[in-house]
């Protein structure tokens, strides 16, 4: 390891980033180096606009993307290096908002229903049912469902930070089966070929069995973990939007008036 690399890891490490942070800076600053054969502390703002130009011109990387490369070289340069670095000659690129592929209930229902086995049936029930990340999901341990007060324990998720999420009935019974069939004694998905390895998966493999599902199921929408996670999302705001309207509706009518229709069901 280089003087340099240790120094910015040093960084990292002081201000308590995230091991996936950390490495992510590190190889951007390895790549902008390599790109122009110079060590990094050699190279000045100009170089960093040259870098900018080649990362959307040649390597077709989308503006959230390039943004990252710049945050990590932005970090190398005023952390480590402690060099001023001004916005004016190295802007982040404009970053577009584009909304998220939502699926139907019955192109979710296909989904799972599409996935090659159990443990991928699972594991795509439990991003939808829960709206965890890639990350989140495979980091989950047995421990983290509580079926006493029907939540699941999310630790250290985007941001390290902790959260719950609601456990549904159906969800718990598969989560039960699916520590009937393995017995995980500590992750919820444990990775190795058996599915009993001392760790968890990875998160290519929640990718892989989001694609092999959507194959299968003959989807044409592009599927990934987040899209399940969005659907959950949709369907809160949704419901929410409906019992906002519902309010509104009761505090201009009187009970008796509201009492006759099906809408009380929700209650």
């Amino acid at each position: 390891m280089t003087r340099l690399r240790q120094l910015m890891l040093e960084e990292l490490e002081r201000r308590n980033y995230s091991p996936e942070t950390a490495r992510g800076y590190l190889r951007e600053v390895a790549d902008f180096a390599r790109y122009f054969r110079r060590p990094p502390d050699q190279l000045r703002p100009e170089h960093i606009r040259q870098y900018q130009a080649h990362l959307f011109r040649h390597k077709k990387l989308s503006p959230g993307s390039v943004s990252q490369h710049l945050a990590a070289l932005r970090f190398f340069f005023v952390k480590t290096l402690r060099r001023p670095w001004t916005v004016a000659e190295t802007p982040y690129p404009k970053v577009g908002h584009r909304l998220p592929t939502v699926l139907s209930q019955e192109e979710v229902t296909r989904l799972i229903n599409s996935a090659p086995t159990p443990f991928y049936r699972t594991i795509l029930m439990t991003l939808y049912g829960t709206g965890a990340r890639r990350a989140e999901l495979a980091r989950l341990k047995v421990r983290d469902i509580d079926s006493q007060r029907m939540v699941v324990h999310i630790q250290g998720g985007k941001g390290r930070k902790d959260r719950e999420v609601m456990l549904s009935p159906v969800l718990l019974e598969t989560l039960r089966e699916h520590w009937r069939k393995l017995k995980p004694r500590v992750w919820l998905f444990p990775g190795g070929r058996w599915y009993n390895a001392a760790e968890p998966i990875v998160p290519t493999t929640i990718w892989n069995a989001c694609s092999s599902a959507a194959q299968r199921a003959g989807l044409e929408k592009r599927v990934h973990p987040h899209t399940l996670s969005y659907v959950l999302s949709f369907n809160y705001v949704l419901s929410f939007a409906l019992f906002l309207k519902l309010f509104a509706f009761l505090s201009f009518c009187s009970l008796k008036s509201v009492r006759p229709f099906p809408f009380t069901s929700f209650f």
